[in-house]
């Protein structure tokens, strides 16, 4: 997996491209962990992201909770395999998807 980071002042922007996994997804928990410090609106570009896991979903729930009490975390761009995992899990109803 590739992460394209783009920051704007407090406003943060990671592109994930490929697949989010277990075998990734402590790539992007690092990458979270790293670079949260003083971010109030975290947005996540999954338009070239594959696929996810439950590995992937427990990193997203992780961060969405980071979030919280700020501006928040949005994701954008998933796909219908992505977006199919995140309606099965119920995902959908507590991430912001747009």
């Amino acid at each position: 997996m590739t992460i394209n980071k783009q920051q704007n002042g407090a406003a943060l922007t990671l592109a994930l491209e490929g697949r989010l996994d277990t075998t990734t997804a402590p790539q992007l928990e690092a990458e979270l962990k790293a670079s949260l410090n003083g971010v109030e609106s975290l947005i996540l570009d999954f338009s070239k992201l594959d696929y996810i896991s439950s590995a992937g979903l427990r990193v997203l729930l992780s961060a969405h909770k980071q979030m919280a009490g700020k501006s928040g975390m949005k994701i954008r761009n998933a796909n219908e395999i992505v977006q199919e995992v995140f309606d099965v899990t119920g995902f959908a109803d507590i991430l912001t998807i747009e």
